[in-house]
């Protein structure tokens, strides 16, 4: 029986394993693989840019990424929004739906008190297979369309009219600004209650509006601020002071993508770095760590222990005694060694074949000597400890050595 243990191998395994490289690479990996996890977790991802769509990473003529880029060359800080949990975030927020059946009251519910516009859908079209990001025009949406986007809660009249490229007029708390920008052909326009007028054409139809006394507005016309009405250097410059009013801070002004489908979908390996989570990930890579290390102190070629039990005569021996010993039946062994004795006596003395047990005792006592066999076997025999038992055996060790056997 052998079993085979780890354990530290001499200089020339040494050379070949060396306790310090290995931790080093394994340390590298580790880090590198971490680094790597991490990364995929909090990386922004490849976002499809949805076709020619008017959303504000679309580069079409019905778009809004041209006013992002404006806004950027000016020094305003933007981004765009495609995580449902940024859809709170202060500063104006800028919602682009694309049909009337948008669902807008969560968000106008999640941003109360925030500023928020709302732009309007206004042109019908289709993409140009011919261009990859181009639109091609069909016309005008029915006016159910813009006017469903906030209907129920804001019921909207929609009016298109002629508007001759006309400026706009300011209006309401806007009124003070110089805000100069001229209308698009041809001009949606809105009407309804509860709307504060703050930019209307020149006679007075809505163009953008206040709902309530809150920081909601909506813009009836999106090509003020799309990328057909940024082909002006002049509107470009209004539009980007008009957003600029409505944002009234310093916080950033958002784009959302997410009412149009952009919104990036939760990453499952990025909930093992955020809380609650995160506490079980530490512990499972503290776990991992010892694991490593109690491998690395054990690191080493295979090192042969000692057999659990000998080859031999002698080792079994040994083994038999010792279990002897555990059990504590060393006492009564004597009787069996005077057996033994007995037996190697009859071959050396030649005792007839014939006798048996009493009779071999009895010739075995006629043997002259100091004592006889029989009293050192029944001395043998009734040993109760290891005193006696030692002593009757060396007894009968020295009647043999006596009698020359």
């Amino acid at each position: 029986m052998s079993d085979v243990a780890i354990a530290r191998g001499g200089p020339e395994a040494q050379s070949l394993f060396r306790l310090r490289t290995i931790v080093i690479l394994v340390g590298v990996g580790v880090a590198a693989f971490a680094a790597m996890l991490i990364a995929a977790a909090y990386a922004p991802g490849s976002i499809p840019k949805g076709g020619g769509a008017a959303h504000a990473v679309s580069n079409s003529a019905v778009g809004y990424s041209g006013i992002i880029r404006l806004a950027q060359a000016a020094g305003y800080e933007t981004r765009v929004v495609r995580d449902e949990d940024w859809l709170d975030s202060r500063g104006l927020m800028v919602l682009t739906p694309q049909t009337a059946d948008t669902p807008m009251s969560d968000i106008i519910a999640r941003r109360r008190g925030l500023p928020t516009l709302v732009v309007l859908p206004k042109w019908l079209t289709m993409t140009d297979p011919r261009r990859p990001g181009w639109v091609a025009y069909v016309g005008l949406l029915p006016p159910g369309e813009p006017y469903g986007v906030l209907a129920p809660a804001n019921k909207l009249g929609i009016t298109r009219t002629r508007s001759g490229g006309a400026p706009l007029v300011t209006a309401g708390w806007l009124g003070d600004s110089a805000i100069h920008i001229a209308a698009p052909r041809p001009l949606q326009t809105i009407s309804g209650a509860n709307l504060t007028p703050l930019l209307t054409d020149h006679a007075g139809r809505i163009v953008l509006a206040q709902i309530g006394d809150g920081p909601l507005y909506v813009l009836a016309d999106g090509d003020l601020l799309s990328n057909m009405g940024m082909r002006d250097g002049a509107n470009a410059a209004a539009a980007i002071d008009l957003l600029d009013q409505l944002n009234v801070s310093n916080e950033p002004i958002s784009f959302d993508v997410t009412l149009v489908g952009l919104g990036r979908s939760p990453n499952p390996l990025r909930l093992a770095f955020d809380p609650p989570f995160l506490a079980m990930t530490l512990t499972l890579v503290a776990a991992m760590l010892l694991a490593g290390w109690q491998a690395f102190m054990r690191f080493g070629p295979p090192a042969r222990r000692e057999r659990a039990i000998a080859f031999g005569k002698a080792a079994l021996v040994d083994n038999s005694a010792a279990l002897i010993r555990k059990a504590r039946r060393q006492a009564r062994l004597g009787g069996r060694y005077a057996e033994v004795v007995r037996e190697r006596a009859v071959i050396a003395f030649g005792v007839p074949a014939k006798l048996r047990d009493k009779g071999i005792d009895d010739y075995l006592d006629k043997l002259s000597g100091r004592a006889t066999f029989s009293e050192l076997a029944a001395a043998a025999g009734a040993a109760t400890d290891k005193a006696s038992l030692v002593a009757a055996a060396q007894a009968l060790h020295d009647w043999r050595k006596e009698k020359g056997t």
